[in-house]
């Protein structure tokens, strides 16, 4: 997968490759990050990218013609198929879901990172496929929100990960949040790893993960129970888990 970044700021995002997940998936091939700087694309000796907004008001607004030939550019290395995102608290809100619908469905992305008070109205009639938010909150620049994007989205690569079954037990991957995990030592400050665990019961301890994620969502998150359709099993696994938490 290729994913290109339109930024006046392509240092920050630099860190990518060198570090975690994502410096290793570019390493082996497995993502290409490409950075693109709308200032390489001005034609002004001052190499500004941005204007005082018409109609008045603070903050300034980045301009047209930089951004749309940046964009272009970044396009161009694919043969101009890409699916192109501004980074937007006005955008759909990116969730696990929407991430792997990315990852899945798309081989190359353009990611445009706004600064100021925002790009003109018209680049993003003219260039844009659609607006993508990681939240809502407003941050100083749309690197940040890059930066997520590209994580969300390189952990779900095929051979991305150590092991092919991490992403699936992610939190919120099949709508849940993630079962409470242990490591060595058996023991810490008289709290005991919980006995399933130590079992050697696969069976068993699938099943005792399975009410802990819906458990842990029911008490953390119920509005993502509210969204989801339970099976019968499941229905019952967190009627066991709410006993247990009622009756101590």
């Amino acid at each position: 997968m290729r994913i290109d970044v339109v930024t006046l700021f392509p240092h920050m995002l630099e860190v990518l490759k060198d570090y975690g997940i994502t410096g290793r998936a570019i390493s082996e091939g497995l993502l290409r990050l490409g950075l693109w700087n709308p200032r390489d694309f001005t034609h002004n000796r001052h190499r500004s990218v941005d204007d005082k907004p018409y109609g008045g008001g603070p903050g300034m607004v980045m301009s047209y013609q930089p951004l749309h030939d940046a964009i272009r550019a970044a396009k161009s290395e694919h043969g101009g198929k890409s699916r192109v995102f501004y980074l937007s608290p006005q955008g759909k809100c990116l969730n696990q879901s929407f991430a792997a619908e990315l990852a899945e469905q798309y081989k190359n992305i353009v990611l445009v990172a706004g600064r100021y008070e925002g790009v003109d109205e018209r680049l993003i009639d003219d260039e844009i496929d659609e607006e993508l938010s990681i939240g809502d909150y407003v941050l100083s620049g749309g690197e940040v929100a890059a930066m997520v994007v590209i994580d969300v989205i390189t952990r779900l690569l095929p051979g991305a990960l150590g092991h092919e079954d991490s992403a699936l037990q992610d939190t919120f991957s099949g709508g849940l949040l993630e079962f409470p995990q242990f490591t060595r030592p058996e023991e810490i400050n008289d709290r005991k790893v919980p006995a399933v665990l130590l079992s050697g019961d696969h069976q068993a301890i699938l099943r005792w993960r399975r009410k802990q994620a819906l458990g842990r969502t029911w008490q953390k998150r119920p509005d993502l129970l509210e969204a989801r359709e339970l099976t019968n099993e499941e229905r019952q696994l967190l009627h066991e888990y709410i006993n247990e938490i009622v009756n101590g």
